[in-house]
């Protein structure tokens, strides 16, 4: 464990000492990561249609739970 935290110490050291991105990249590293996000919600709110019952049941939710989950836009959490 002690190895673990300082391998991470010693990576947050070398992005410190980096200079910081400029302004545009930070911009288009923040809208990729939006795209990604809002990729990776569209996907799984698809797949949530298609759940039988008992593997909605595994996981908690009933059906009309999934189809809620499932109609909402790609852009809302």
């Amino acid at each position: 464990m002690a190895q673990h935290t300082q391998m991470a110490q010693s990576n947050m050291s070398f992005l410190n000492s980096r200079p910081a991105l400029p302004v545009l990249a930070q911009w288009a590293v923040l809208f990729a990561v939006l795209v990604t996000k809002w990729s990776l919600r569209h996907r799984t709110r698809c797949q949530l249609k298609h759940l039988s019952d008992a593997q909605l049941q595994d996981i908690g939710l009933s059906r009309a739970d999934a189809h809620y989950e499932a109609t909402l836009p790609f852009w809302r959490p």
